[in-house]
């Protein structure tokens, strides 16, 4: 049993193209939560969203926590949840599961590890809904993911050494219930066909490292098509970061980030440049972020890993 614990949650990249709704990677942008027994209930948020996340029982941070205790049928003591949000909201980077997955794994050792990572990972999906965000936000690196009845089954994809990422975040979000409205219920047999050839060569290019593969893995027909109508440019950003050197592109998520995969830092860099130039001839306003996949999920920070008097840990940059 503790009284007080601080966690690391990373952002998450969905789909990364033809994998709608089973395929994951854990990004090196952090979000941190600190629950600590105390007196009622009271929450400080800072960062992106703390204007509108909610400060109540709804907080997705304090639900997570409260699942664990309602599942080891402990009681819910009171307490005091803080949290710095470097991942944007509705930008398809995985906020609201890095906050449920926050919630669980505080929770968890609040109460001295009862449940192992598999029951975490089915109780953050029921929360959150999207195990393909959920489980490596919880496990790192890149993630399959598949429903079995009541299970969650979740297998790592082996990375490159060397892959970058070049985000491109744009100042307008696209949530995700409003960007899955889109999609029709069924599928031409062709389309399925397409999106399984081109997801089955992505988990090929990133075990072997095969990245000239990537261009075609990241195609998809399944879900990006339909979001064109809530982000007009997103083709012609996609083009630009192609021309600029990436080896494939795609949505984040639901969108509305761009993720680009790549190699060397100078090529990713210009990627970042493309992007942002490509963004402002469409009018869109945004920003560029250089990353890489993360390897570690959420884990216990100790009071030493973090930088005084910043909240931040060592080597992230804002």
């Amino acid at each position: 049993m503790r009284d007080k614990v601080r966690v690391r949650v990373p952002a998450t990249a969905a789909n990364l193209g033809p994998g709608f709704d089973c395929l994951g990677m854990a990004l090196e942008l952090w979000n941190e939560v600190e629950v600590e027994r105390g007196e009622g209930l009271s929450f400080s948020i800072e960062g992106e969203g703390k204007d509108i996340i909610a400060r109540s029982t709804r907080n997705l941070v304090f639900r997570g926590v409260e699942a664990v205790f309602n599942r080891t049928g402990t009681q819910v003591p009171g307490l005091r949840l803080s949290s710095l949000n470097r991942i944007p909201l509705a930008r398809g980077l995985g906020s609201s599961a890095a906050a449920v997955v926050g919630g669980v794994v505080a929770g968890n050792l609040l109460l001295g590890e009862p449940l192992s990572p598999g029951e975490l990972l089915v109780l953050g999906t029921a929360l959150e809904g999207h195990p393909d965000n959920v489980a490596p936000a919880l496990l790192g690196g890149c993630q399959i993911v598949a429903r079995d009845g009541d299970r969650v089954v979740s297998v790592p994809v082996p990375l490159p050494p060397g892959l970058l990422l070049a985000l491109f975040i744009p100042d307008f979000p696209m949530p995700t219930r409003k960007a899955r409205a889109l999609l029709s219920p069924q599928v031409p047999r062709e389309d399925a066909v397409f999106n399984i050839s081109r997801a089955s060569l992505l988990v090929r290019a990133l075990t072997t490292g095969e990245l000239e593969h990537l261009a075609l893995g990241t195609q998809d027909r399944l879900h990006q098509p339909a979001r064109r109508a809530l982000f007009p440019a997103m083709e012609r950003l996609f083009q630009a970061a192609r021309e600029a050197g990436a080896y494939g592109v795609c949505l984040s998520g639901a969108g509305s980030a761009i993720l680009a995969l790549t190699d060397g830092q100078d090529k990713a860099e210009e990627i970042g440049r493309a992007l942002e130039g490509a963004a402002g001839k469409e009018g869109l306003g945004g920003k560029a972020l250089v990353t890489r996949p993360s390897l570690q999920g959420a884990h216990w920070v100790t009071p030493e890993q973090v930088l005084p008097g910043t909240g931040l840990t060592p080597g992230i940059r804002r």
